[in-house]
């Protein structure tokens, strides 16, 4: 079923997203399935699954495991742009979720914060915040950092969610 999706040139890449973002949120298709495959995809469909569960996960984030928390955590360290920032994003999505198992995915993203991209910047920045907002022991190490992150941000957009986030938390 994937594979005739991907395989089907008359569907575009936000067709393709919208179609497995679905099939997710109604239980036909498995997070554990879309991620079986996307692993042995090249770097655009890859972005592409993760990107529907990206969908996905912004309106039902408990369809995540902690199988796909590690793997989006690992895709951070993608070559690939875009696979930074959808995964950045799912884990901006479903943090709430693992509050005591974020410190591999705060260690992949805080590279990517500093990224050329303003893309994987701001999803970044988006997936932190929520991180920084769970108020956990994570805290007294990622605050100061974000704070210096922010200090440092050239585009509105990014340090926004930056100052945002550290607003919430020092309340």
């Amino acid at each position: 079923m994937i594979e005739q999706l991907f395989h089907d040139k008359t569907i575009k890449a936000k067709g393709k997203v919208k179609t497995l973002g679905e099939l997710l949120l109604n239980g036909e298709l498995s997070v554990s399935e879309l991620l079986a495959y996307a692993e042995k995809q090249k770097a655009t469909d890859k972005a592409t699954c993760i990107e529907a569960i990206e969908f996905a996960t912004k309106k039902t984030p408990e369809i995540a495991d902690e199988n796909l928390l590690s793997f989006v955590t690992k895709s951070l360290k993608d070559e690939e742009p875009r696979v930074k920032w959808e995964s950045a994003k799912v884990i901006g999505n479903v943090a709430k979720l693992f509050p005591e198992q974020l410190e591999s995915s705060v260690k992949n993203l805080l590279p990517n914060a500093e990224n050329q991209g303003t893309v994987v910047r701001w999803a970044t920045a988006y997936a932190l915040a929520e991180i920084l907002k769970l108020k956990t022991e994570l805290n007294h190490k990622l605050l100061p950092k974000i704070e210096s992150l922010s200090e440092k941000e050239v585009d509105n957009g990014v340090k926004k969610k930056y100052v945002d986030a550290i607003k919430k938390v020092k309340k």
